[in-house]
């Protein structure tokens, strides 16, 4: 069965052809992102824009890039949420568009729950396992008996963890977005020469990263350096970066950890953008061992959003019996 995934989520316009929820057929990608920089962040009515500008040609580019006709689609799984309100309609929109006129069927998918499927290219992982998605607008742990029944244990209170990178990066004056400009600083920087204390949250496996970036702040203003007056030392910016992300990574391995020791499971799942950097990785597989929990992490080219994980998970459901009408919604979070 070949499967044609398409995602507009945020700011990257996705489509691939997934055959059999293993083989990748092809995928093409259109980025957004240059529109956005200047701003720091997204700008919800640019990326809504360039999905409208960008999907035909992509969708044709696939066809060309995989030697495939029209016809050849089996079936359209498309990302419904959470997201971008325009954008989201801008995908659901063509997907319908798609599955009308080849009279295929349609499947909606959490494109949370899609970024757990990737390890599912590389590996023939069972049920159940633990599944932390970590990303610029979510944190999310879950419970996944399988793919059509997972059971959320934790989420973020407030930023989410590439949220926290991109808002640190800013205040540093680092780039957009945050997370590789941080993760290169790290590096030359001393993750114990600053101490910053993770936030307790009242639900174990819930996150809360806010309080730690407000830390950062108020550390450089009682020494002025966020008055214009002064500039951040790159010495001190390099370890700012090093503490600020260890206490992070601390937080997202401690509660993964304990939420397989609750459920039992000894299988971690690790997918979404954030799971790009090395670092964390290593300290996750460097953990594990003492743990002894096997860590299963996204490839790296499908961990920021993507729409082979979208078609891969569009036919796991299907296969399980779920199909969407035209009256597809989406959802924002």
């Amino acid at each position: 069965m070949n499967v044609l995934g398409i995602e507009t989520s945020c700011d990257e316009t996705a489509f691939s052809i997934v055959k059999d929820g293993k083989e990748i057929l092809g995928e093409v990608l259109s980025s957004s992102l240059k529109y956005h920089k200047k701003y720091g962040g997204i700008i919800p009515e640019i990326a809504s824009r360039m999905h409208l500008e960008v999907e035909v040609a992509l969708f044709k580019e696939l066809l060309k890039k995989t030697k495939l006709n029209y016809k050849d689609i089996d079936l359209v799984a498309v990302t419904c949420g959470p997201g971008l309100l325009g954008s989201l309609l801008v995908g659901v929109s063509f997907a319908k568009a798609i599955a009308y006129a080849l009279n295929k069927p349609l499947v909606g998918v959490n494109h949370l729950h899609a970024h757990l499927y990737p390890v599912f290219f590389n590996h023939n992982l069972d049920f159940p396992f633990i599944g932390l998605v970590v990303s610029g607008g979510h944190t999310n742990l879950f419970y996944v008996r399988d793919f059509l029944n997972l059971e959320l244990l934790g989420k973020s209170l407030d930023d989410a963890c590439g949220e926290v990178l991109d808002k640190i990066a800013r205040i540093l004056d680092l780039g957009y977005p945050g997370g590789p400009f941080i993760e290169r600083m790290a590096k030359k920087g001393n993750p114990k020469s600053l101490s910053f204390s993770p936030i307790k949250t009242k639900a174990p496996l819930d996150f809360s990263f806010s309080g730690i970036k407000t830390a950062v702040v108020y550390y450089l203003k009682k020494r002025g350096f966020l008055s214009g007056l002064k500039r951040i030392p790159l010495s001190l910016k390099y370890d700012l970066c090093a503490s600020f992300q260890e206490v992070i990574f601390n937080s997202l391995i401690e509660k993964s950890f304990l939420a397989c020791r609750l459920k039992k499971v000894n299988r971690l799942v690790i997918g979404g953008g954030v799971a790009c950097n090395q670092y964390l990785r290593e300290k996750f597989l460097s953990s594990s061992l003492k743990e002894k929990i096997k860590v299963y992490f996204s490839p790296l080219q499908h961990c920021q959003d993507n729409a082979s994980m979208v078609a891969g998970l569009g036919y796991g459901l299907f296969k399980k019996g779920k199909s969407d009408s035209f009256d597809l919604e989406v959802f924002t979070d």
